[in-house]
């Protein structure tokens, strides 16, 4: 943490047996942040089992039972129904609570915030919730925010590559159990993904809505807009499903009011906090989920060049871990802002 707070809170962490909430867990402890007690909290079904917290174990309790008197922070991951019930009872109760779905995202009474793009707005928050964006706008953010700044974007053009992690843990199971049933000649039955998943690509993530998108897609829009305040910025997003297990990547090509030099690109992007840039025109020398984002806590920008199509335009690969950046160390991050303010 930036600044040192002069008191300790009592957390819950709302699906900490889910992977974000494990990772959520983990990114506390690993950022020493001031814990009181840590809350443990999920369904009936996980109530009883235990999580770590450091070297500690913490038995998770009943969400639909417990008493959030008391509760300072609480780190939501376990769906919008769950959040939309919960995170309210939570706030009533005095909780500042930081929800990681999208079911109060475009609620203009919550603040939508990226810890390195607009911390400031999470400083507003009359419902005493703030929300966490999406897995690829927060990665892509995090990386155009400074060139917007000094540029002002007009439009982006994305194709998101996304991994099966983002669909949850029985995504990454199909992905697994697909690839083994494949190797050894066997017939498929997907369940969680439409089509097969292993050795392929699906174009189609979260439901199609009546203009053609998805609404993983839309998210990109919407969030990108409150995110960075301007509702002008022009978003044209394809979102693709790709057989990896962590991390998100991003073709990205953004037109730009003023003209921006891949130079001038370059040097925002390694003074962006958040950011590693990797962009070297030889054989790896740019970022991979697997090779470079996975496990990680940045953002990674590499591929940056010119658009031979546009005078004002620069083309960006954009990969960032979106269980770990994407989920769960934004929500930490913006809980140290909760902190620091105490």
């Amino acid at each position: 943490m930036s600044q040192s707070p002069s008191r300790t809170f009592r957390v819950a962490v709302v699906g900490a047996t889910g992977a974000v909430g494990d990772t959520m867990l983990s990114i506390l402890a690993e950022r020493d942040f001031p814990v009181s007690e840590l809350v443990a909290l999920a369904s009936e079904r996980s109530a009883g089992t235990t999580v770590k917290f450091g070297d500690e174990d913490i038995v998770v309790q009943d969400l639909a039972t417990f008493d959030p008197s008391g509760v300072d922070i609480a780190l939501f991951s376990a769906g919008g129904d769950t959040s939309k019930a919960y995170a309210p009872k939570f706030a009533a109760a005095g909780a500042v609570v930081i929800d990681n779905s999208s079911a109060f995202r475009y609620d203009d009474d919550v603040p939508l915030v990226v810890s390195e793009v607009n911390p400031e707005a999470a400083r507003n928050r009359p419902r005493g919730i703030i929300a966490n964006p999406n897995c690829s706008t927060m990665q892509m953010l995090v990386a155009l925010a400074p060139l917007h700044r000094q540029a002002g974007i007009v439009r982006i053009n994305v194709a998101t590559y996304q991994s099966v992690s983002g669909a949850g843990r029985s995504a990454m199971e199909e992905l697994g159990r697909q690839t083994g049933d494949l190797l050894n000649f066997r017939d498929l039955d997907p369940q969680k993904f439409p089509v097969q998943i292993a050795f392929n690509l699906i174009p189609h993530i979260d439901d199609f809505l009546d203009n053609g998108f998805t609404k993983e897609e839309m998210k990109l829009v919407w969030e990108t807009r409150k995110i960075l305040g301007d509702d002008s910025i022009l978003v044209n997003p394809t979102a693709v499903r790709v057989p990896v297990f962590y991390g998100h990547s991003e073709a990205v090509a953004v037109e730009t009011r003023d003209k921006l030099t891949v130079e001038a690109a370059r040097a925002l992007l390694e003074q962006a906090p958040g950011v590693e840039v990797v962009d070297e025109r030889r054989a790896g020398g740019y970022p991979t989920p697997v090779t470079h984002a996975s496990g990680r806590d940045a953002v990674f920008v590499g591929r940056i060049r010119e658009d031979l199509s546009h005078p004002h335009g620069l083309n960006l690969w954009i990969v960032s871990d979106n269980i770990r950046k994407g989920a769960a160390l934004n929500a930490v991050q913006v809980a140290e802002l909760v902190a620091a303010e105490r």
